[in-house]
């Protein structure tokens, strides 16, 4: 009961987040600038769900609650992409210009990369999760690695949008892959949704689910991949945000102060919300655009990192 109180509280600041954002100052442009901030709500909606979502399933998983999806190299990945595609074919070409032809690509591409991760690592079986961590830096630090190679062989003028890449933006969101991005999350959410109820049993360890009849490793497996999933669609979206993750998953860890998955992944989900619309609301509106989302949220979260860190080495 007390945390459906809390739920509802989030819920109604979430609401009053996507109110204000998309009615302040309309002064009467009701047709030319309502759709369009209706289209910047819903992807950052879409966002901070997939975001959250995967976060809080990757983190049980790992049970470690300081890793974030983005630990497998999916970002660097993505911004690898973008750097070679520009660096060979140009930022005139089809597949930079055209929104949908690049968000299908990059989708894609770390779509079967998580794949092709995940089915080398578990072929024989048996494979620690934290064997596939490892792995997961190991070629994100390459990939990033190769990025900041070609980066400074790059043209000037070209590099300037490999730079918009490299960071989160919700301004000029293509309408068209909104809708697409929502289709394709809420098919994977219908599937995902019988597996919700294997995550609480997840978070009591490998031995304790076997013993309690879960079929471990094939849920690892399928969640690993709806993880991936989300994170690619989000990441092609709209870009790469490293620490968002981490700070609405430990929010709602502390704010929840339970072992629940529904009530925690709900949780995350609408404090994403009430952080990316109610943030992009002070960017646009306080600071005028003179910095952008995806910055600020990668500075606290960086902070917050930090004190997790300092708080785990404390209780161990």
């Amino acid at each position: 009961m007390r945390n459906s109180m809390k739920m509802a509280s989030l819920a109604l600041i979430a609401a009053g987040c996507c109110a204000l954002y998309l009615f302040h100052d309309l002064n009467g442009s009701f047709d030319y600038a309502l759709p369009r901030r209706a289209i910047k709500v819903m992807a950052m909606v879409i966002t901070g769900f997939t975001i959250a979502y995967a976060t809080v399933v990757f983190q049980t998983i790992t049970h470690n609650r300081i890793l974030t999806p983005s630990i497998m190299g999916l970002d660097s990945l993505y911004l690898l992409l973008q750097t070679l595609i520009i660096f060979f074919l140009g930022s005139g070409h089809m597949i930079i210009v055209n929104k949908q032809v690049n968000f299908l690509l990059s989708s894609a591409v770390m779509v079967v990369f998580a794949l092709l991760l995940y089915r080398f690592l578990f072929k024989k079986g048996g494979q620690s999760i934290y064997f596939l961590l490892l792995v997961g830096i190991i070629v994100g630090t390459f990939f990033s690695s190769i990025s900041t190679f070609f980066q400074v062989l790059i043209d000037p003028n070209e590099f300037q949008i490999v730079q918009d890449r490299m960071f989160a933006s919700f301004n000029n969101i293509n309408g068209d892959l909104v809708w697409l991005a929502l289709v394709i999350i809420g098919l994977v959410t219908i599937y995902a949704w019988r597996y919700l109820k294997y995550l609480d049993v997840l978070s009591l360890g490998r031995e304790m689910a076997i013993n309690l009849g879960v079929p471990y490793d094939a849920i690892v497996k399928k969640m690993l991949v709806i993880v991936a999933i989300f994170i690619s669609i989000s990441t092609a979206l709209v870009g790469p945000i490293t620490f968002f993750g981490l700070i609405v998953a430990n929010l709602s860890y502390q704010f929840f102060k339970t072992h629940k998955h529904r009530v925690l992944i709900s949780g995350s989900v609408v404090m994403s919300i009430i952080a990316l619309v109610g943030g992009q609301w002070v960017v646009e509106r306080v600071f005028t655009f003179s910095t952008t989302l995806s910055v600020i949220i990668n500075f606290i979260g960086g902070v917050y990192f930090i004190y997790l860190l300092l708080k785990e080495r404390k209780t161990g």
